[in-house]
């Protein structure tokens, strides 16, 4: 029996040992295999990522770009260093340069997997991290001289990514009157072959800046909760459409000479935007659920903007010719403004001029809509909102002068404006709280007293109504056809009009 046992063990014990043989084998030869490729899969994603940051630093004044600096390949790991640079107005007077390296585990079986029991296998995992320089000195001592940038990625065989991005809690002083305190950042960030879609989910629970305004009063401002979401797939055209979310739970700033407390509570931004054929379209909502000042609600607020029936070709068409012509130009004139010199003329070549004029007669031709569709906001005792449609079309020539221009641009324009004569009441209130007034009798008369002021001024140039408590305007244009408050004129009458009304208020003044 002892023999039967032991033999069976022995059997057994080999069969296991076998297993594990294989499976080291089999891993020994995948790390192998993707140690030979890591070189060209990381080159295809450094080209499709800086594709993606052309496109996103499109008709922003600064270009950045990502790149390899050095790759050691070994059997089961590789280290890759790369280097981020980026140059113009938005990252500063001095162009900005970042160094990470990353330490790349060779699949299928990962040892980092493995240990955390993720048994499904990869071609590599990434664990990358920003490297100290002079530049980044500041932030790797604000985080205790760990790199403060780090991150890990899976990379499937099939070419999609999953991972992490962290940025680590921070707290140091800026300056001699500034600090900072920050509790990290961590996105979960998945995508699928050559990014076609995208989805990154993020949480920072607090930040918190100390510092001084110009008068050198103490200001402080405090985010708490905040959470990022995004879910994008990457268009015909090669841009991202899709959903964004940023929600902040509460945020405050603290500031002026008697301390004033401003919050805002539950904080909501969204925006959309959809590819259909040759047309994209897009909307922005913002939501602010209750703002405050030294611990008393007083309002909430809302704004939401659309954009509809945009020709995809024409706009990519006329951003070339803003990114090549016109960025370089607004930075020619701005130096030369700036140096006490006469700014240089703009020069466009006939096929540049031709690339200009088509862009904008098919932009134009494809009915493009623009709409503040709501921006609002509530106090205690009113509400005062507003939108706004304006619709384009082409017109006969874009070279007719411009007033006969404008007429035939414009196919619609909607305008409606309400002002509710009790919220100003409470906003002047809370303007004078903030200015260090005490007296509650003399805040609300003085309120009052505005608020009116305010409204008969409105009516009295003909260029509001009363309705109720409430000041209205209402513009209404199509057809070369006003409806200004209920009267209809024509272009000219109504231009003549509101002229009048300036022309009026200047003598007086």
């Amino acid at each position: 029996q002892r023999t039967l046992n032991g033999s069976f063990m022995n059997k057994s014990a080999g069969v296991l040992l076998g297993i594990v043989v294989a499976i080291g084998a089999i891993s020994a030869g995948g790390a192998w295999y993707t140690g030979t490729k890591i070189e060209s899969v990381l080159n295809t994603s450094l080209a499709d990522a800086n594709q993606q940051l052309q496109a996103a630093l499109v008709g922003h004044k600064g270009t950045a770009s990502l790149e390899l600096v050095s790759l050691e390949r070994h059997v089961f790991s590789s280290t890759a260093h790369y280097r981020l640079k980026g140059e113009g107005e938005m990252f500063g007077e001095e162009p900005i340069e970042l160094l990470f390296v990353d330490h790349i585990e060779h699949g299928p079986l990962p040892f980092s997997r493995l240990v955390s029991l993720k048994w499904l296998p990869v071609m590599a995992t990434s664990h990358y991290e920003l490297e100290k320089t002079p530049l980044t000195e500041k932030w790797f001592a604000a985080a205790k001289d760990v790199s403060p940038l780090k991150g890990v990625v899976n990379i499937g065989y099939d070419n999609s990514t999953n991972g992490t991005l962290e940025m680590l809690p921070l707290e140091t002083a800026l300056d001699d009157k500034s600090s900072l305190k920050f509790s990290g950042l961590k996105l979960d960030v998945s995508a699928s072959a050559q990014a076609q879609k995208v989805k990154a989910d993020g949480y920072m629970d607090s930040l918190k800046l100390t510092t001084v305004s110009e008068d050198q009063a103490p200001v402080q401002v405090e985010l708490n909760g905040l959470t990022l979401a995004s879910n994008l797939s990457k268009s015909t055209y090669g841009y991202y459409t899709g959903e964004n979310t940023v929600v902040l739970t509460n945020s405050q700033t603290t500031f002026g000479a008697k301390q004033s407390v401003l919050g805002f509570k539950n904080f909501e931004m969204k925006n959309q935007t959809e590819e259909s054929g040759t047309s994209a379209s897009g909307r922005a909502d913002y939501k602010v659920g209750e703002v405050s000042l030294n611990g008393k609600a007083f309002g909430s607020a809302q704004l939401a903007m659309s954009l509809k029936n945009l020709d995809i070709p024409a706009t990519m068409s006329l951003m070339q010719i803003y990114q090549s012509k016109l960025q370089p130009y607004e930075q020619l004139a701005a130096e030369a403004a700036e140096a006490g010199q006469p700014v240089p003329e703009l020069k466009l070549t006939e096929a540049e001029e031709a690339q200009l004029k088509t862009g904008l007669e098919q932009l134009l031709a494809a009915g493009p809509q623009v709409a503040l569709e709501n921006l609002s906001f509530k106090t205690t005792n009113g509400e005062s909102r507003a939108n706004l449609v304006l619709d384009l079309t082409k017109p006969q020539s874009i070279e007719l002068p411009t007033d006969q221009l404008i007429r035939q641009l414009i196919a619609l324009l909607d305008i409606n404006l309400q002002v509710s004569k009790p919220m100003l009441v409470d906003v002047f209130t809370v303007q004078s709280q903030i200015d260090g007034q005490t007296d509650a009798k003399l805040i609300a008369d003085q309120a009052t007293a505005t608020a009116d002021m305010f409204g008969s001024m409105a009516v009295g140039s003909q260029l509001a109504k009363l309705d109720g408590s409430n000041i209205v305007s209402k513009l209404h244009y199509a057809n070369n056809q006003v409806e200004f408050n209920g009267q209809k004129m024509t272009v000219e009458e109504f231009v003549g009009f509101v002229m009048s009304k300036f022309a009026g208020a200047g003598e007086v003044q």
